[in-house]
This record gives structure tokens, sequence and C-alpha cells, in this order.
């Protein structure tokens, strides 16, 4: 019996082995094309469809992508609205998320209504656009970062988590006179990091893909971050005349150019995720199962 079950054990675990490798190539497999397509030339880009190892490696796309001198301020645009964005989220979202964890606050079922309801409804893209337009933010950096101050769904899952942490704690900290803002930034926050981590990485997502607002509130094509700006780069090497080209240089495929762009989109994301991965499942499942 014992030998019986030792068999059926390793059996299982080479069954699961195998799914799980074959999920994870499927996962990592289309990654690898790009990056790889956005390496290769023209020539073999014609003739291969799917490429993971190019023969010949070449630069030319990205040089493409780089040759304007706005990319690098974009990518500092949108690395500044990514920062300040994900912090000042995380401080209105935790404010809220504290005070809506408390089963001592007036009015507690209420409010929640008024959060859920805003994520089966709102208000639409031209209300928004008029309120950000009466507010005088248009042309502005923070029109990219208040309208998207807190999502209630970041903000459940938050509450969900600090209404974990044990009360005991916070009735210590009360007796000792500490604030109810005391309690947030010295207990809960510190306690809290799992989730911190979690809700900031989706916030910096969110930052870091800013289009559709860049779209519609900046005018100043100064003032784009490097969203916008990719996409007027794809958008070109689409339609450019190259026949008036001096160096007669041959150009950079398009498929490749959009690849190149895809890449330095993800990249940035890509090398912070690996700090947070440690947080980043406990924080989300905790946050949701328990409420």
């Amino acid at each position: 019996m014992i030998q019986d079950r030792t068999l059926g054990s390793r059996l299982f675990g080479i069954v699961n082995f195998t799914l799980l490798a074959i999920f994870s190539l499927a996962t990592v497999l289309p990654f690898i094309h790009v990056v790889a397509g956005s390496l290769t030339t023209s020539a073999e880009m014609a003739v291969k469809k799917f490429i993971i190892f190019p023969t010949d490696i070449s630069f030319e796309a990205y040089r493409f992508v780089f040759s304007t001198n706005t990319i690098f301020r974009s990518i500092a645009v949108s690395i500044g609205i990514t920062l300040i964005g994900t912090a000042f989220s995380m401080l209105v979202t935790s404010m809220m998320a504290y005070g809506l964890s408390r089963k001592d606050l007036d009015g507690r079922k209420g409010l929640m209504f008024m959060v859920v309801f805003t994520m089966l409804f709102n208000g639409g893209l031209i209300p928004t656009f008029l309120v950000v337009k009466e507010l005088h933010l248009i042309d502005t950096y923070a029109a990219l970062i208040l309208p998207l101050t807190i999502s209630a769904f970041n903000m459940i899952i938050l509450r969900n988590f600090f209404q974990n942490i044990p009360e005991g704690l916070e009735e210590s900290a009360k007796i000792d006179g500490c604030s109810d803002f005391g309690i947030l930034f010295r207990i809960v926050l510190p306690l809290s990091m799992p989730a911190i981590a979690t809700i900031s990485l989706f916030y910096a997502v969110t930052y870091w893909n800013t289009y559709l607002n860049a779209i519609l509130y900046l005018n100043d094509s100064k003032m784009w971050p490097i969203q916008v700006l990719l996409r007027q780069i794809v958008v070109l090497a689409s339609g450019f005349d190259y026949s008036s080209s001096l160096d007669g240089a041959v150009p950079p495929p398009d498929q490749a150019v959009k690849m190149a762009v895809i890449v330095v989109a993800t990249l940035p994301i890509l090398a912070v995720y690996p700090f947070l991965q440690k947080h980043f499942a406990k924080g989300a499942l905790l946050g949701s199962i328990k409420g």
C-alpha cells in the first residue's frame, strides 16, 4: 500500500510538472517572440512568422524608436507620474480603507454601498472630461493623476486586509495615547506590507499605462507620457516614406518596430515586479477572501 501510494505520488508529480511546464512555456513564449522579433532583420521577419532565436541580430528597430529626442522626456514624465501617482493613491486608499475597516464607524454600510456602486456604474467619458475641464486641469499632469487617484477594487482589497489585523493591537495603542493617524501609520501599515506592495503594483501599472487620459487631457505633445509617444512612433513607422533617406539604409520592418515598442513599454514594470513578487500572492489572496 505504501509503495502504491509512493508510486502514485510520483506519477502525480511528473504529470503536474509536465502540465505546469507546458503552461509556463505557453505564457513565456509569446514574450520571447516579441523580444526576438524586435531584434530581427526585415528579411528574416518576411520569411519567418514566429521567431524565437533570430539568425541575424539587428538593433535598427530600437534605433528608430529612440531616434526622437523627446522619448527620454516622455520616459521621465511617465516615471514621475507613476511615482507621484502611486504614492498619492496609496495614501488616499489606505486612509479610506482604514476608516471603512473600523466596525464602530457611523454610516459605514452606506459608505461601502457608495463605493461598490461606483464599480458598477460611472459617469462616463464625456461627464468625466467636463469635470476635468471645469477644474482647469487640461494640459496639466494632475489630469493624469487625480481621475485615477482611488480604485474601488483596490480599496476593498486593502480594507479586507486591514480587518484581519487583531483589534487588540489598536486598543493597546489607544491606551498608550496613540491617535487614529498614529495607529494607521505606526501599526496598521507596517503590518500590511504584503497588501501595500500588491496594491502599489496595481496602481503603478495603471499610471505607467496611462494612454487615454493623456490623449484626452494633454494638448501639448511635450507633456506626453511614454505610451502616447510610442503610439506615435508606431504610426510613423507604418507610414513614413523612407525613399528620401540620404544614407540609403534599409528601414526596420513595421512589425519589428511594434515589437520594440512593446518591449520598451513593458520592461520597466517587469523590472519592478521581482521585488514585489514575494508579497504579491499573499497580499491579493488575504485581502480578497476575508471580509
